[in-house]
């Protein structure tokens, strides 16, 4: 199983609303590919800016290409997404997760 972590950046004021779009357009966006094992958003604040990291679960590349495209590490935006983040770091995080 991979496990795939983006990271996004949000001032403190857009906040409430950005977890709205992801609540909204984004987690229903991952849950809807075939393969997703499922999808989180999570946030905390820190000072004037609210991280946020979309964690998501998948069982081999192929699932996340059919939700990210070829370039699977590149990120993934949505149009609302320039309204509201500090920056578009370009790339995500992937990690193999191993039963114990």
């Amino acid at each position: 199983m991979i496990a795939r972590l983006w990271h996004g950046a949000v001032p403190a004021a857009k906040a409430d609303a950005y977890l709205a779009q992801m609540r909204s357009v984004a987690i229903p966006d991952y849950k809807a590919t075939p393969g997703n094992l499922g999808a989180w958003c999570l946030h905390r604040a820190e000072g004037d800016v609210v991280h946020f990291q979309m964690l998501s679960f998948w069982p081999d590349v192929d699932a996340i290409k059919r939700f990210a495209g070829e370039a699977y590490e590149v990120a993934k935006y949505y149009d609302f997404d320039r309204d509201f983040l500090v920056e578009l770091e370009p790339y995500v995080t992937h990690y193999e997760l191993n039963d114990s």
